[in-house]
């Protein structure tokens, strides 16, 4: 579990990752394409590097996975998960629906999560066997009754490929054609957990991506999946459903074909 220490740190973190991102936001960067041909700014760097320092000085003996400079004690059981900046895009396009993500795994399972907006300075803050907080104050995912109602939420079609876009256009097809909203990466979760979108379907995520989400979903009352309805943990394959309303899993799976 994740004790208020851990919690307290985690806050630590934003910040410097935050007083990092927050210069450079439209302003004059460097920035370069990666090996798998996604972005990596100077912001993505420094926020990063703020990050682990903090870590490394303070909690030596736990794990560090982050997106920009790999992984540190490989082997520990407690491992900090760090995205500097999910949405780069965004970030290089000057939208402020980016964010920040920090998560603590315990043994390969989401315990913390943190996902920050650094230029609104929105925080969601999921702790597991606490409740989700926005900015300090407690938010409830949403009931949705059908999926003819729902808000649907994904970064971007063509994240999807193969058997994949089938899946995703069957939830397409079961939810209202007006309410489907593209863009906002890990933003759009810290929406559900809010009550504002009821279903976020992604595919190719990886653990930096996704890890920090859990927890905050799943504390505000939604529940978070792979797309055989399995809860994610470090072994989760990319494929991610979060839904506010944990009742309509069964109706996203089903839909998916």
């Amino acid at each position: 579990m994740a004790s208020a220490a851990d919690l307290a740190l985690a806050n630590r973190l934003a910040d410097a990752a935050g007083a990092a991102i927050r210069p450079l936001f439209r302003g004059a960067w460097s920035q370069e394409q990666k090996a798998d041909r996604s972005y990596v700014t100077e912001a993505d760097r420094a926020a990063e590097a703020a990050m682990r320092a903090i870590l490394e000085a303070e909690r030596a003996a736990d794990g560090i996975i982050g997106e920009e400079y790999g992984t540190r004690n490989e082997g520990a059981g407690r491992q900090w998960v760090l995205d500097p900046i999910d949405g780069t895009t965004s970030f290089i396009a000057g939208r402020p629906i980016f964010g920040t993500l920090i998560a603590l795994m315990q043994d390969g399972w989401p315990v913390l999560g943190v996902i920050d907006q650094p230029i609104a300075r929105e925080r969601w803050v999921g702790r597991i066997g606490e409740g989700t907080t926005f900015n300090g104050k407690p938010v409830h995912a949403a009931p949705c009754k059908d999926l003819t109602d729902a808000v649907l939420g994904t970064t971007t079609p063509h994240q999807f490929s193969g058997t994949d876009v089938d899946a995703f256009m069957g939830v397409a097809k079961a939810v209202a054609e007006r309410k489907i909203i593209y863009g906002g990466d890990c933003y759009n979760y810290g929406l559900v957990a809010s009550g504002h979108v009821d279903l976020v379907v992604e595919a190719n995520l990886k653990l930096h991506d996704f890890a920090a989400l859990v927890p905050v979903v799943e504390g505000a009352g939604g529940v978070m999946a792979d797309w055989q309805g399995n809860p994610l943990d470090a072994q989760s394959d990319g494929r991610v459903i979060a839904l506010g309303d944990a009742a309509r899993l069964e109706d996203v799976l089903e839909a998916m074909g």
